[in-house]
């Protein structure tokens, strides 16, 4: 019995010994991962709330460098080279810094991502690009800072900042084109699938380029696959369209239309009946 007790009081002031209070962070760490085109961006930052404190022009002054966020750096990570308000930025992770205006703010992206604020000596030959962005007023108040990835296509996206009334939108590109023509390139000259000659064709549909050139992608791609799905007969019927065959179109739709119903696929019903319908009229 002595023994247990001993234990039992060992235990007890190990707990004692390593126990620890554990509170949430008063600006919760956020991570935001998104896939633009073929590009990813990160974002790493803290979110402070606004507590019924006046942000803009009070606990972040006017045109005074702010580290956007809180605790170490907001960090924004390119996987390729981008091109941000006209302005090549290579891959890479950057810190970024801005100076908000009440009209506008400047946004820069800085190479030095190891500080914990904004750095003790500014270095104007780290700053990778400089932009300045409209400073919008919204209808309504966002409590908690947020840096979002929004307006997104295959060429590019909106990096966003939003923060009690004001909303700040960054824009930039993406090497998107460059990279899925490379690899059409490669792919058709050496020894394409049906899957590679389908998704050329359809990437061609997408981004408004030399349509001929997409059906007859398109065509090769069909004549490969021994049973086509509605939904890549849904794209055939697109292009057909778009080159100026309608009757193609139309014949290609209604049977997309009939698959799409024997898979029970709702969406592709209606998508091909309102195609039908405008093709046919």
């Amino acid at each position: 019995m002595k023994k247990i007790l001993l234990l039992l009081a060992v235990v007890a002031l190990s707990f004692q010994m390593h126990a620890q209070v554990t509170t949430p962070q008063s600006s919760p760490f956020s991570k935001v991962e998104q896939k633009v085109g073929l590009t990813d961006v990160t974002l790493e930052y803290s979110r402070p709330s606004m507590k019924g404190r006046v942000i803009y022009g009070d606990l972040v002054p006017y045109d005074k460098l702010w580290r956007t966020g809180a605790n170490k750096n907001t960090l924004i990570t390119f996987s390729d080279n981008v091109t941000i308000m006209g302005q090549l930025v290579k891959a890479g992770s950057y810190a970024i810094f801005t100076k908000p205006g009440k009209e506008a703010w400047e946004v820069l992206f800085y190479s030095d991502t190891e500080n914990w604020g904004t750095p003790e000596k500014w270095d104007d030959g780290k700053v990778a690009a400089r932009v300045k962005a409209e400073a919008v007023s919204m209808p309504f108040e966002v409590e908690t800072f947020t840096i979002d990835i929004n307006q997104i296509s295959n060429s590019g996206a909106t990096l966003e900042i939003i923060w009690e009334k004001t909303y700040v939108a960054v824009p930039f590109s993406v090497p998107t084109d460059d990279k899925v023509l490379a690899s059409i390139n490669d792919a058709l000259n050496g020894t394409p699938k049906a899957n590679d000659y389908y998704a050329a064709a359809v990437y061609y549909l997408q981004e408004g380029k030399d349509i001929k050139q997409a059906k007859e992608w398109m065509d090769l791609a069909m004549k490969m696959t021994e049973k086509p799905m509605f939904y890549q007969l849904r794209q055939q019927s697109l292009i057909y369209a778009k080159a100026g065959d309608t009757q193609g179109a139309i014949e290609i739709a209604k049977k997309s239309l009939e698959g799409a119903k024997e898979a029970g696929n709702d969406d592709y019903v209606k998508m091909n009946m309102d195609s039908l319908a405008e093709w046919e009229n």
